[in-house]
């Protein structure tokens, strides 16, 4: 293991050297990489760096021990000694997260679908539920949101809305986000006070780009039409919206949203472009999890991960059996307690798996 962290320390300083090399400063794309290279190892090389200023201090303290000390500083050594024994197995368990191997999405931005399922009305406003929290939560971690697309009810809810979230580690975050998202409370509209239960669902997705996934042409059949309006009126007189289907796995996304065809085209490539990864990548996965079960379902969108109790103002992801009492903050975007839990939780997973084998 210390002989890897030895490795990335190495590459971590020749890094900074070709940061510091005129030519690849004037690359702009290739100085990108390599500062977001840097950046991704500057905490495993900085940890490696503690972890080795402990050992000298442990290895140093055992050296001052055995030699003739006063009552005083003798016991000042032991205390010490002691809390560098004690830092040590703590950077231990850090290291040992921070080589676990990574996803290679994590980095990436995301496509969001939010769905209104099982509820009618109620679910779809529960969906808008979501898009807001979600919302919110993005703009706490200084991430951009650009809506794609959106299917408004006319109480307000959503039938469906699909987002882009940009920015630093998206992915690594939202992507346990994916699943069955239920809610019980009761309707505005239920007279007698009854606690009714819906569901939403969410689907979370890596931006794919064009040198990640290649779609040929060929592979894609465009359908141009009239964009329709709610009521079946007609939103414009020119043929703008755009239905793509690919047709080796039959995934279709429609675009009617810009005046322009042209964007529509771009939104719904951008889109198709996730869900054909997102296709591949689940097909892989699931040949995976046939021989051994994934620590935390990122995928399979039937299941059920969390629920959101109104009367008790309570959450609980069924997954991990994390049960919080804060319903009001958590649809207020403050999700870090979730996110966290769930991270670690798939790290404890990885960890035990990697130690079992």
């Amino acid at each position: 293991m210390y002989d890897q962290l030895q490795t990335i320390a190495d590459h971590y300083e020749e890094l900074g050297e070709l940061l510091s090399d005129p030519e690849v400063i004037s690359d702009t794309k290739r100085f990108m990489e390599l500062s977001k290279e840097e950046a991704n190892l500057r905490e495993t090389v900085e940890v490696y760096q503690r972890y080795k200023e402990v050992e000298t201090g442990i290895k140093d303290t055992e050296e001052l021990l055995n030699e003739k000390l006063d009552a005083d500083m003798a016991e000042m050594a032991k205390e010490e000694l002691s809390d560098l024994k004690k830092e040590k197995e703590a950077i231990e368990e850090q290291i040992k997260i921070l080589l676990l191997p990574q996803d290679p999405n994590d980095d990436k931005n995301i496509i969001m679908e939010i769905r209104g399922a099982a509820g009618g009305d109620e679910a779809a406003l529960f969906a808008g539920d979501l898009f807001n929290m979600y919302q919110k939560y993005a703009e706490a971690q200084n991430w951009k949101v650009e809506v794609l697309d959106a299917n408004i009810t006319g109480i307000g809810g959503y039938k469906e809305v699909i987002m882009m979230i940009t920015g630093n580690k998206v992915y690594s975050k939202l992507k346990y986000e994916s699943g069955a998202h239920r809610v019980q409370r009761v309707p505005s509209t239920e007279s007698q006070g009854r606690i009714h239960t819906s569901t939403s669902t969410v689907v979370v997705m890596p931006e794919a780009e064009e040198v990640e996934i290649d779609i040929a042409d060929k592979d894609i059949r465009t359908d141009i039409y009239h964009a329709i309006g709610a009521g079946g009126q007609h939103i414009n007189k020119t043929a703008s919206a755009v239905r793509l289907t690919h047709i080796p796995t039959g995934i279709v996304v429609a675009m009617q949203d810009e005046r322009s065809q042209i964007k529509n085209r771009e939104k719904a490539m951008k889109i198709l472009r996730a869900r054909v990864y997102d296709h591949i990548q689940h097909e892989a996965q699931s040949e995976y999890d046939a021989s051994r079960k994934s620590a935390v379902g990122t995928g399979d969108r039937s299941e059920r991960i969390r629920t959101y109790n109104f009367p008790q103002n309570r959450v609980t992801d069924h997954r991990i059996g994390l049960t919080i009492q804060k319903l009001d903050q958590i649809l207020a975007g403050k999700l870090d307690e979730i996110v966290d839990a769930l991270i670690m939780y798939d790290q404890t997973q990885k960890l035990e798996k990697l130690t079992n084998e």
